[in-house]
């Protein structure tokens, strides 16, 4: 086992709240900040920051608290942020096309780069300044780009088919919007982002005012018993 594989998810998902935050105080000639700091402004324990970065290396001093500017390098480094990271996204619809336009503002070297669609109505069409392609020219460009992640805002019938032109054309990071598990390698790294999903289990932490209805029905239900 590696030392990537030790590290949990959650502490790689958390490294760009970090990154993101560091950025802002750099924007505001912050020099540096405390742990305490950090976990004040994003909600979280300074314990688990602390512990998050050591995973990595030692970045901070003792009652100085962390470099901003050092940090992100570090930070970049560690999410491989510091050399350029081509994205392709297969799926033009309404999501594909926000996410084309987001590209905008993606910044640390990442970027989408190429982006392709199976209707042919659509081929051709200029998405911030990206010329939709058709998906068989997939893996040529893949690897005529060294493009190292892909994006799927296809429905969900078609995202396995889309996923497999991904592995095939050698891609290793997947990230998908379709509503439906892909299977892929065990050397492919899938995201899944269901929209649907989060914002359903969303509901089960709101609080409300009326008496708990779940309650009341089982209470109902002994009564008939």
């Amino acid at each position: 086992m590696t030392k990537q594989d030790k590290i949990s998810e959650a502490v790689v998902r958390r490294l760009p709240v970090y990154l993101r935050y560091l950025n802002e105080l750099s924007a505001s000639d912050i020099l540096t900040v405390s742990s305490q700091e950090l976990g004040a402004r994003l909600n979280l324990n300074p314990a688990q920051i602390r512990k998050d970065l050591a995973y990595f290396g030692d970045f901070g001093r003792k009652g100085v608290g962390y470099n901003v500017s050092y940090l992100i390098e570090k930070i970049r480094q560690i999410l491989k942020l510091d050399r350029p990271l081509y994205v392709a996204l297969v799926g033009t619809g309404n999501l594909g096309r926000a996410l084309s336009n987001y590209n905008t503002y993606l910044k640390d070297n990442m970027k989408i780069v190429s982006i392709f669609d199976a209707d042919p109505s659509k081929v051709g069409m200029v998405i911030n300044n990206l010329v939709v392609q058709p998906v068989e020219e997939l893996a040529q460009t893949v690897k005529e780009k060294n493009i190292a992640i892909g994006i799927i805002t296809v429905p969900a019938a078609a995202a396995q088919k889309v996923a497999d032109r991904f592995v095939e054309a050698g891609v290793r990071g997947i990230l998908n919007f379709a509503p439906t598990v892909l299977r892929t390698p065990e050397d492919v790294r899938i995201h899944q982002t269901d929209f649907t999903a989060d914002l359903l289990s969303l509901a089960y932490y709101m609080n409300f005012d009326s008496e708990d209805t779940t309650k009341g029905t089982l209470e109902d239900e002994s009564l008939v018993d």
